[in-house]
């Protein structure tokens, strides 16, 4: 690599600028924004900006500081291209090869440019996302992997490891007339266990029911006998039926119809006390994972949510709580229904990204 110009001194020093800040930018980031923002000239401030953003910055978290960082280095304003609604141009401008292809430039530049900007839509929160980048959030929840919880089964297989199967060693020597033969072994099978969705619908969680019933709804179709889903506000629907329909958005508007409070109060006690007293007691939640998806706010009383929680936790297998301002700074469980839940939860996740989607989805094919 030749000896740097000032342009690639000052571009250097800025990421280098931005790690000091607290942002993870890595050494293959930085020769990235370099050949971006060569590519797109030093003069260009808007152009720069872009650059840097789209590829230096990982996650929704790293754009207040990278603005910050941003002003104080190049001066002016942090955000000049703060009005358009994304960068595909100047991502599309960082070549990732030092060798240029004229016939191949626009097909893999798009390609990159495609690619970064799902990654950072990953990581977006969906409460700030605008129609357009919502609807990509949708077509992404097609590519969710799903992968059921399991349980130990009472019956057992052929395997290469585990204990001796007597019967069918036994089998194999009497067929090969008593001469000796190999040792044939079995261990215990497992099943899907089941696995329980309850939503919260409320008003305060508005900004993400969308994308939770778009997650109910793969949930559903990809374990269809082994999953349950419910919502929960001022009262308890089943709306299980609903989301196994093939078409998503078909099946998120039979949801929504079978609904009575959309974004209306928040009552969790009740209603999961309903869901044990209908459902769960008699086997829903026996043994299952359970996956409650909400804020934790309750406007009934938050001592009626411990004792429900309680019960549930000594029947579920396991029990998750999704919250979606878990991920953000600053956030603590401090809320009277949330500390009450808090003490029977297994495992407490954030829930606002895509990218938090996925993780959840680990945490219940390990459960």
């Amino acid at each position: 690599m030749g000896p740097r110009n000032d342009a690639d001194t000052l571009f250097a020093g800025f990421a280098a600028a931005l790690r000091h800040a607290g942002v993870p930018v890595t050494a293959d980031r930085t020769q990235t924004f370099l050949r971006a923002s060569t590519t797109v000239g030093a003069d260009d401030q808007t152009g720069v900006y872009w650059a840097g953003r789209a590829t230096l910055c990982s996650c929704q978290d790293d754009i207040d500081k990278y603005d910050e960082v941003f002003a104080a280095w190049f001066g002016g304003e942090p955000s000049p291209g703060a009005t358009v609604s994304s960068p595909p141009k100047l991502v599309r401008a960082a070549d990732l090869s030092d060798d240029e292809q004229p016939g191949s430039d626009r097909a893999a530049g798009e390609l990159r440019a495609t690619a970064s900007t799902t990654e950072l839509l990953r990581h977006r929160d969906i409460a700030d996302l605008s129609a357009t980048e919502r609807a990509e959030l949708a077509r992404m929840f097609a590519a969710l992997a799903v992968r059921s919880p399991r349980r130990p089964a009472a019956r057992r297989r052929p395997a290469n490891r585990g204990e001796i199967d007597m019967r069918r060693t036994s089998r194999e020597e009497l067929r090969r007339a008593g001469e000796p033969g190999p040792v044939l072994r079995r261990r215990r099978s497992t099943r899907p266990r089941r696995l329980v969705l309850l939503i919260d619908v409320s008003g305060s969680m508005s900004p993400y029911a969308d994308a939770l019933l778009r997650l109910g709804h793969v949930v559903a179709r990809s374990a269809p006998r082994n999953t349950e889903i419910f919502t929960v506000g001022t009262r308890l629907t089943r709306i299980t039926r609903a989301l196994r329909q093939r078409d998503p958005e078909a099946a998120i508007v039979a949801a929504g119809q079978a609904v009575p409070d959309w974004s209306g109060g928040t009552r969790l006690g009740e209603t999961v006390k309903v869901f044990l007293d209908r459902w769960g007691q008699r086997g829903m939640a026996r043994g299952a994972v359970v996956v409650i998806l909400s804020d934790g706010w309750e406007r009934g009383d938050c001592s009626l949510l411990g004792e429900s929680m309680c019960r549930l936790s000594r029947l579920a297998h396991k029990v998750v709580w999704v919250n979606p301002h878990r991920g953000k700074d600053g956030y603590r469980p401090v809320q009277g229904g949330m500390a009450a839940a808090l003490p029977h939860v297994d495992e407490f996740m954030a829930g606002h990204s895509m990218a938090t989607f996925e993780a959840l989805m680990g945490v219940v094919a390990r459960a």
